[in-house]
């Protein structure tokens, strides 16, 4: 079990979206969270109080999560004093990035000299079996994005908590490493060898109880070259009863692919729906959850109007105006 409370390290993040899984934490689980430990040059916050590793320890916290996901999931160099120093001190360390904690000598060397312990979050714990197909009872949604780190999670996170006021049965599903540490569990699922991901999903989503809704944490997008295979996994895998389309409107392109241009919602719904119905012919798209962070209220309103009008869809930021509406979509099927 990874210790908590935590102290979020944003480490030297170029910029607030390289601090997403930071910021998971503290949207979703501020209560597990007493800090963040900023590095100089950091361009992100993630709006809790900055503090020095004696400071976090003082207010007691258990585990230096690295709280930063950069393309290619690396262990900076400049991270590492910061982190034996954490060592040291007392502190276990936890990551999702893709280069493993145990794999870093003079981390590990350093854990053992303090009796500390080094959780790699991104690690599968479990043999996954191939995918059958075999349709599963119980309802399952997922939300598809026009590209990746867009709002996905938090779309899953935001229905969660709309089904749970209701009284509806619902579990979040995490396949990410911010997801797994917000949740406590679930499968890492970019971590998982290509031919087992789909299984994965399918073993993460079980057999459940006809009114239970299973909401699968999105990864990636079908239209990103980087990150396309994950998220078909979880379409085929997922066997979705409901999509839900996600967009970041102020994007200018692809996040870390210059060359290519976000797709339409159109493009996606066409896109997305029939690979879904493959797996499940029965799947529809109910909504459209868009992250409108980057606008101001009046331009969100108007632009969130907009789409609705030409989609003929629900069109909603879940996390600024909570996810009723998506809610009641899903309710009715």
């Amino acid at each position: 079990m990874i210790q908590t409370p935590y102290l979020l390290f944003l480490g030297d993040a170029p910029d607030q979206l390289a601090a997403k899984v930071a910021q998971g934490i503290a949207d979703w689980r501020p209560e597990s969270a007493v800090g963040q430990f900023r590095m100089a040059g950091c361009k992100a916050d993630a709006g809790l109080s900055d503090m020095s590793l004696a400071e976090a320890r003082e207010a007691g916290a258990r585990t230096l999560v690295i709280g930063v996901a950069n393309r290619g999931g690396t262990i900076s160099e400049a991270w590492k004093k910061v982190l034996i120093e954490a060592l040291g001190m007392g502190f276990d360390l936890a990551s999702g990035l893709h280069s493993l904690l145990r794999k870093e000598n003079d981390l590990v060397r350093a854990a053992t000299d303090h009796g500390r312990t080094l959780h790699d979050v991104r690690v599968p714990a479990v043999s996954y079996p191939i995918a059958n197909g075999v349709r599963r009872s119980g309802k399952r949604v997922l939300a598809v994005g026009t590209d990746c780190s867009i709002g996905k999670m938090y779309t899953a996170l935001a229905l969660e908590q709309g089904m749970r006021r209701r009284g509806m049965k619902c579990t979040f599903r995490a396949s990410g490493q911010t997801g797994i540490l917000i949740a406590g569990r679930g499968v890492p699922l970019d971590a998982v060898v290509a031919d087992f991901m789909a299984g994965a999903v399918e073993w993460l989503t079980p057999e459940n109880d006809s009114d239970h809704w299973d909401i699968i944490e999105g990864q990636g997008s079908l239209f990103h070259v980087s990150y396309s295979g994950v998220t078909l996994a979880l379409l085929h895998g997922g066997q979705p009863d409901a999509l839900i389309l996600s967009h970041e409107p102020t994007r200018t392109h692809m996040r870390g692919l210059p060359d290519y241009m976000l797709p339409s919602l159109e493009t996606l719904r066409d896109i997305a729906l029939p690979l879904a119905r493959v797996a499940n012919p029965v799947c529809e798209v109910v909504g459209i959850a868009v992250n409108t962070r980057a606008m101001d209220d009046d331009m969100a309103k108007d632009y969130l109007a907009g789409v609705e009008r030409r989609m003929g869809l629900p069109a909603i930021d879940p996390y600024r105006h909570g996810a009723d509406r998506l809610v009641d979509a899903l309710a009715s099927l």
